[in-house]
């Protein structure tokens, strides 16, 4: 809906902080070896009232794997896509073959707005890093610091006044999807099937995925954004400071989600790593749908799907809320029916029960079955009410808040399920003693004075 913005150039020039410093986050990875980022990266930036979507990329330079071969396609599209490009130059090597190459793919794709930024120019006194650039036949070239900020003023002042109008954006809300899982069992595969596009790097090789690749999309009038991530591997195994960036980015994108589907190599079968991710996102009170990838070359007889659900409920008792999806995203087998589960678990997850309904479930559920006496006294329920959804969030008040039985909590969530139809999504209750969040009221001591008056009279 906004004008998109792509920032193209080769490895290590500066792309990420640059994108880090416009849309003033550091969602984008940097470091100072070369190829951090692989994939397209979307962010959201705005100057002097006008809204844009900014792209980092990957860095372009010659093909030596497969890894960068792919990068080129990706940053070949984002250019493809874009209403404008920021084509950066490294000002501290200067000029190099892959800028010729760079400045071709954008004017093979006539891009109506072109900024050349050259980066790596902390001052005035470092402008004449630009010069050896003109031989590259381009008529304005922009003084920058990604780093520092030098320049970054008139280069949002020359692009925005260029770029076109944003369209009209819709008032539905975007559900987010993070999906998340061990290395290698196809979230890559997962997201461009469901886009019906090459959008993310995919590779045989674990650890393809370095970023938290978020991609905004509509199906049936429904709006979305996927979230691709790292890989998360056993802390043991992890070493490079780049993976360990990748996987707490990971994490912060179950934060940030509101359902996430937990991928499994269906082929090779779950293991105590999956539980463990999965663990993940039940402590941030996510929903979530398992999806059994790779279905299409299990080896199946007629129990294989009973005994992997019955060992996945067993080791995550704390999801067994959570459906079970098995696909291929290989051939695309089922992997259409994610977005109708998704959609059952978001209105789950974003409903509110009204305080009437709510009372009257616990009132039921707590005369059919009594708690037990605490320290020889009678538990009294008083009255509970909804104070947040997403995830849904009771609080009970009652007399001894510290004598309800975890067994007894757990009873009382799943007559809430029972009653509201919240049966795929996490349900929150605290238990609160009445009145002890306000503040009592000091009684006034009257004056001895008054108290010999009032005796006498």
């Amino acid at each position: 809906m906004k004008p998109v913005v792509t920032i193209i150039g080769r490895p290590n020039v500066g792309k990420s902080t640059f994108f880090n410093r416009i849309t003033r986050s550091t969602d984008a990875l940097v470091d100072a070896f070369p190829g951090v980022t692989r994939d397209r990266h979307y962010g959201n930036a705005e100057w002097n009232d006008t809204a844009f979507t900014l792209i980092d990329t990957g860095g372009f330079a010659g093909v030596e794997d497969e890894f960068t071969a792919a990068s080129h396609q990706q940053v070949e599209q984002a250019v493809k896509d874009a209403d404008a490009v920021i084509l950066l130059l490294d000002g501290k090597n200067g000029p190099s073959p892959h800028d010729r190459e760079l400045l071709e793919l954008v004017q093979a794709f006539n891009i109506p707005v072109v900024i050349h930024a050259v980066n790596k120019v902390d001052n005035e006194a470092q402008e004449d890093r630009c010069y050896p650039f003109y031989e590259l036949g381009v008529e304005m070239l922009l003084p920058i610091s990604a780093a520092h900020g030098y320049g970054i003023t008139d280069l949002l002042d020359q692009l925005t006044i260029k770029l076109p109008a944003a369209a009209p954006e819709s008032e539905t809300e975007a559900v987010k999807i993070a999906v998340i899982g061990r290395p290698n069992v196809g979230k890559s595969s997962l997201i461009n099937r469901l886009l019906g596009e090459d959008r993310v790097l995919v590779s045989s090789q674990p650890g393809t995925t370095r970023d938290a690749i978020d991609t905004e999309f509509s199906v049936n009038n429904k709006h979305y954004i996927l979230i691709d991530t790292a890989g998360i591997r056993r802390k043991s195994r992890v070493s490079k400071k780049i993976e360990k960036y990748s996987i707490i980015k990971a994490l912060k994108s179950i934060e940030r989600s509101d359902v996430v589907l937990i991928l499994l190599d269906g082929h090779e079968g779950i293991t105590d790593q999956d539980v463990k991710i999965a663990g993940y996102a039940f402590e941030q009170g996510r929903g979530c749908i398992f999806v059994l990838n790779k279905w299409d070359i299990v080896e199946k007889d007629s129990r294989t799907m009973q005994r992997m659900m019955e060992w996945l409920r067993s080791e995550a008792k704390y999801l067994s809320f959570a459906p079970v999806l098995t696909v291929s995203a290989l051939t695309g087998k089922r992997v259409q029916k994610i977005f109708e589960m998704v959609d059952t678990i978001y209105e789950q997850y974003s409903r509110r029960i009204t305080t009437a309904t709510l009372n009257k479930i616990i009132e039921q559920a707590t005369w059919r079955t009594e708690p037990s006496l605490f320290r020889g006294k009678r538990l009294k329920f008083y009255y509970a009410t909804q104070v947040s959804a997403r995830p849904p969030t009771f609080v009970c008040f009652v007399n001894f808040p510290e004598g309800v039985h975890f067994s007894y909590k757990r009873y009382l969530i799943n007559q809430i399920r029972a009653e509201t139809g919240l049966d795929q999504v996490p349900v929150r209750l605290y238990f609160r003693k009445r009145g002890a969040s306000e503040p009592r009221r000091k009684k006034k001591r009257s004056s001895t004075k008054n108290r010999k008056t009032r005796k006498r009279a």
